[in-house]
């Protein structure tokens, strides 16, 4: 069989499955899987370097389905490579309870899955979080002679992945930093669900792109010499990342419904897949039929990938000869091996009244450990003077040079989100991205991604609260704590003073299931007295009692976080005064908290007692699970004001005296 013929036979068997199973699921999307099949073979047999059998070797390319609806595009692949988990059942079971073929692509699903996709514009935003820690990992380990981390990031991007705001914001960062490594393929196929991309989208993309410092080409996604040249001179361009342009059908091949919106969310009909059938020349009535010339075409990947991880293997082993040290940071890197040294290294604060913002330890911890946590790598959205998240004496990564710690993401609080997580799903490095806390509305999609996935990524939230004073209601994260707690695989931490703020990181640090979010304060607290009774390192547990009663049964329990601790401090003395002997609990994170043995709990907040006080600004939503029905939660149910941040305490009643009115009753 001449080659094009069995090229395009190949092609036609990720068609006809991806029809196929989105017909016996009676849902899906089966024209872009139809419509990009071309770029997607000549990519997944040309070029990408990947392992079936170990899909998680490190020096893998990525390969990101951002335009998540054509998931059986991905699913075909997978099986028809030799992935050992994607079987044709599971192709057959396509969006079933229980499947591994969901209906948008989801991490951990199934090898080969690079990242959860779906929601537009994410898959976009996360692959140049994955271009990034390959830039940084090959600047610190690559020597010239043994370039241990040498692979591409790959994506295929939609009309509907571009139109979103995300992918600007991940754009114009990926083209400033120069991520010559990530290679995207735009499937320019013109239709979108309401029809004709001309009723809503009609801006000069490649312009776009060139303008983003991108390097652009536009080609016929149906030709494979084009598609093939295209890639070869994608990847000659280092200083740039690359869009190719893919002019593509959407439903390639059905006669009736190619190039329309009818074939973008719905399945084709059984009468329009045999017709399609016959014009690739297949037998119309097979279902799941894949050819014994194509998949022997598709399974070269498996021979092709063990023989490229083993050269691979043979290099990292020269390397470690040559560098013996450089090859024992680079393994304890990508496995996430943290120095049984960081507790030792975190900084412990001095007892004093007038104390830091939490936002200050922050940086200081960050400071103090980021020799301990070599990798540790971050930033923030334009606002380090505030978030204090710099990483001193290593540079700015990309501007000064491709070792530098410090990124500065802009104003762009969505894109950075993607990037944290994309750089975590990478791995090889623990990233960080920071921003105001009212300012997770902006990045709110990529938090819940993270969630979904379980990824590592840390967020540092900083003016946390109406605390932040003359900035106003439109700076003021008020509903934000109550909503973000309300989100699963989450912890939300709020640290009381700045040495809970020093366990807090040890907590995000060492957390890999799931996004960590630390909620720090704008203005100066007390730095509070400790004990062995009351040692910080409790803030691992989620709450802990920070200084008892005398009574066996209290009179009653003061539950507060962040900002708020010091006041229930302040109120426990006032209540004594008034005969009432109350513990103080300190909670910055319900979730670590509620992971502890229900022995534990009780231990903490005794069910016997039923005055019980939480004080917290921000919403009191939630907060009945700790206080009961009996008790009283101080917070904030309204939208903040203007005006310097003690007043405001005062206004809303967050203060020493209301604690002690509530508890007395």
């Amino acid at each position: 069989m001449p080659a094009s013929k069995l090229d395009q036979l190949c092609v036609n068997t990720i068609r006809t499955l991806s029809m196929d199973a989105v017909q016996k699921a009676n849902s899906g999307h089966p024209g872009m899987p139809m419509g990009m099949a071309d770029v997607a073979y000549v990519l997944w047999t040309k070029f990408l370097k990947h392992n079936p059998k170990n899909p998680d070797w490190f020096d893998r390319d990525r390969f990101i389905l951002s335009a998540g609806h054509g998931s059986m595009l991905l699913y075909s692949l997978l099986h028809l490579t030799g992935y050992d988990d994607m079987t044709l059942e599971e192709l057959k079971n396509f969006r079933q309870l229980g499947s591994k073929t969901a209906g948008h692509p989801e991490y951990g699903m199934a090898k080969g899955i690079e990242t959860t996709t779906g929601p537009l514009g994410q898959g976009f935003g996360t692959g140049v979080g994955v271009a990034m820690a390959e830039h940084f990992l090959a600047a610190n380990f690559n020597d010239g002679a043994q370039d241990i981390v040498d692979h591409y990031t790959y994506a295929i991007v939609s009309d509907g992945d571009l139109m979103e705001g995300i992918s600007h914001e991940s754009a114009s960062l990926a083209g400033h930093l120069g991520l010559g490594k990530l290679i995207y393929f735009y499937d320019s196929n013109r239709i979108s669900i309401e029809g004709s991309t001309d009723l809503a989208f009609s801006e000069d993309i490649p312009k776009r792109f060139e303008a983003y410092n991108w390097h652009v080409v536009e080609i016929d996604g149906h030709n494979h010499d084009e598609i093939v040249a295209a890639t070869k001179e994608a990847q000659s361009v280092t200083d740039k990342p690359s869009i190719i342009v893919c002019k593509t059908h959407i439903g390639f091949g059905s006669p009736n419904k190619q190039d329309t919106a009818g074939s973008h969310g719905s399945p084709l009909g059984e009468d329009e897949i045999e017709l399609t059938k016959k014009e690739y020349g297949w037998d119309p009535k097979k279902k799941f039929f894949i050819p014994d010339e194509a998949l022997e075409v598709f399974r070269e990947a498996v021979e092709k990938g063990a023989e490229a991880e083993a050269a691979w293997n043979e290099k990292v082993e020269a390397y470690k000869e040559e560098n013996p040290e450089k090859g024992q940071s680079f393994k304890a890197w990508i496995n996430r091996e943290i120095s049984s040294s960081l507790e030792q290294t975190l900084p412990v604060f001095e007892e004093d009244e007038k104390g830091m913002a939490t936002r200050a330890a922050s940086g200081k911890v960050i400071n103090a450990i980021k020799d301990v946590v070599p990798n540790l790598f971050g930033g923030s959205a334009d606002l380090s003077p505030s978030t204090k998240t710099d990483i001193d004496g290593y540079g700015s990564f990309g501007v000064e040079k491709d070792t530098g710690r410090t990124i500065h993401f802009g104003v762009r609080e969505h894109g950075m989100g993607a990037a944290v997580n994309g750089m975590a799903l990478h791995s090889g490095v623990i990233p960080f991205g920071a921003t105001f806390f009212v300012f997770t509305d902006y990045m709110r999609p990529t938090i819940r991604i993270a969630a979904l996935m379980k990824m590592p990524s840390i967020f540092v939230l900083t003016h946390d609260s109406i605390g932040l004073g003359e900035d106003g209601p439109t700076h003021q994260p008020i509903e934000h704590l109550s909503s973000l707690r309300s989100m699963p695989n989450i912890t939300v931490l709020r640290p009381g003073d700045a040495n809970e703020v020093s366990y807090a990181w040890k907590s995000a640090i060492e957390n890999t299931n799931g996004p960590t979010l630390l909620v720090l304060t704008r203005q100066g607290m007390p730095t509070l007295p400790r004990t062995d009774a009351n040692a910080a390192s409790l803030v691992q547990k989620g709450g802990y009692v920070y200084t008892d009663s005398e009574k066996e049964t209290p009179d009653a329990i003061l539950i507060g976080t962040g900002s708020e601790l010091h006041l229930a401090v302040n109120a426990k003395a006032q209540l004594k005064e008034k005969g009432v002997d109350a513990r103080v609990v300190s909670l910055p994170s319900w979730e670590l908290f509620e992971k502890q043995d229900a022995a534990y709990k009780e231990s903490v907040l005794p069910k016997a007692v039923t005055n019980r006080v939480s004080i917290e600004a921000g919403s009191t939503f939630g907060w009945e699970r700790y206080v009961g029905t009996e008790g009283t939660a101080i917070g904030v149910d309204s939208f903040g004001e203007s005006g310097p941040y003690e007043e405001l305490y005062e206004h809303f009643g967050i203060t020493t005296e209301a604690i002690v009115e509530a508890a007395s009753k």
